[in-house]
């Protein structure tokens, strides 16, 4: 519990992290690695020189700062952050690092203006948050460990990859063994950590599982990147030197991005490789399910969309299904009035897919009258705030 003077310094710093909280994480991030460049090995580096990351905590703290009389109010945003730190091996060891970092660039970017009395009660604010944090990832921790999972990473053997479009390659993976791996919910993803040739460091990238759970292995789908960007290193490294019999480091299915159990309509509306964790929802529903179900699937064309044949089997399956495909380079995109057809207020929207899509369509889908709390959607990456 803080004290009531450590809340209403925290409360008076609310506008100066409005403007500086970017250029303080970004100093933040910057030192820490100076200070432990073996941190490289678990951050992702694209969302480093992107800003995303930056971006993200900025967000983090400054949400933080606005309800640090009721922290409760932030647990949707913790729970989702617990979750990554969870699939990528954070641990209690790292959050006295991430305090010292922190409090230091405040102090380096605020200059005087970070008085002492600021310092102790970000502090103090810290240590409370971190606190939090620590216990909920080891709650996670032990429930994937309960559920016949690992903690960290565990070496899983690449079983075979498949190419499913111009862009696309899936990758399943085993148990080394063969013994079957743990179940895991519609939409969840895996982290895999990779050496790259070239790389100093480790390079970690959390992808989708792509597929309904199934106790031969795990599926993940992976579009080619053309840039040469760190991204791209991974997702090409991946496509060109990942071979049937390799063995890579995994870690336990996470994610809150995951299919909800309804009896109300449902509608997904996927944007190029946003498609896997929805394929994952739909290829979970049961043959016999009474919903209806809409899937529209957005792509540039069909040499470079992936699942289509799996999703229209899908929905032919279903008794009250409907599949649609648009494709920019025929100048067919989503609009509000296709999102129109295939939704009311009293269905459950799951969308994904780049940022601008995302936008777009929970913008259309406000016009159209679907609520918050009906749209459901994830970024791939750290947690930005979308423009709605």
């Amino acid at each position: 519990m803080l004290k009531q003077e450590t809340v209403q310094i925290i409360k008076a710093t609310v506008p100066v992290l409005e403007v500086h909280g970017v250029e303080i994480t970004k100093t933040f991030y910057k030192n820490m690695f100076q200070a432990h460049p073996e941190l490289l090995n678990i951050f992702n580096h694209t969302n480093q020189e992107k800003g995303r990351q930056q971006t993200a905590l900025a967000n983090t703290v400054y949400a933080a700062a606005v309800h640090i009389e009721n922290l409760g109010a932030i647990l949707p945003a913790v729970m989702l952050i617990a979750h990554k730190h969870r699939s990528l091996g954070i641990l209690p060891e790292h959050y006295p690092i991430v305090g010292e970092n922190l409090l230091k660039a405040i102090k380096e970017v605020l200059g005087d203006a970070a008085t002492d009395d600021i310092i102790n009660a970000w502090a103090e604010a810290y240590g409370v948050i971190a606190d939090v944090f620590i216990q909920v990832e080891e709650e996670l921790y032990q429930k994937a460990e309960n559920n016949g999972g690992w903690r960290l990473f565990k070496p899983l053997k690449v079983a075979k990859k498949v190419v499913e479009s111009d862009l696309v390659t899936s990758i399943y993976f085993e148990n080394e063994d063969g013994s079957p791996l743990p179940a895991y919910e519609p939409g969840q993803y895996i982290s895999i950590r990779v050496k790259v040739p070239g790389e100093e460091y480790l390079m970690n990238r959390q992808y989708t599982l792509s597929q309904a759970s199934a106790e031969d292995g795990y599926r993940i789908s992976v579009k080619r990147e053309s840039d040469q960007t760190p991204n791209g290193k991974v997702s090409n490294f991946i496509h060109d030197n990942l071979q049937v019999g390799d063995l890579v480091d995994v870690s336990a299915p996470a994610g809150l991005f995951v299919l909800e159990e309804t009896t109300t309509p449902i509608t997904f509306v996927s944007g190029g490789i946003g498609v896997t964790p929805l394929n994952s929802m739909l290829q979970s529903l049961k043959n016999d399910a009474a919903n209806e179900v809409n899937f529209i699937q957005c792509a540039r064309n069909g040499k470079v969309v992936a699942f289509s044949d799996d999703i229209q089997g899908k929905v032919n399956a279903l008794p009250n299904a409907s599949y649609t495909a648009l494709y920019s380079d025929e100048n067919k995109q989503i609009t509000k009035e296709i999102l129109a057809e295939k939704v009311t207020d009293n269905t459950d929207v799951y969308v994904c897919g780049p940022v601008g899509f995302m936008e777009a369509v929970i913008k259309h889908l406000h016009e159209i009258g679907v609520k918050d709390e009906k749209i459901h959607y994830e970024f791939f990456g750290p947690a930005m705030q979308l423009a709605k």
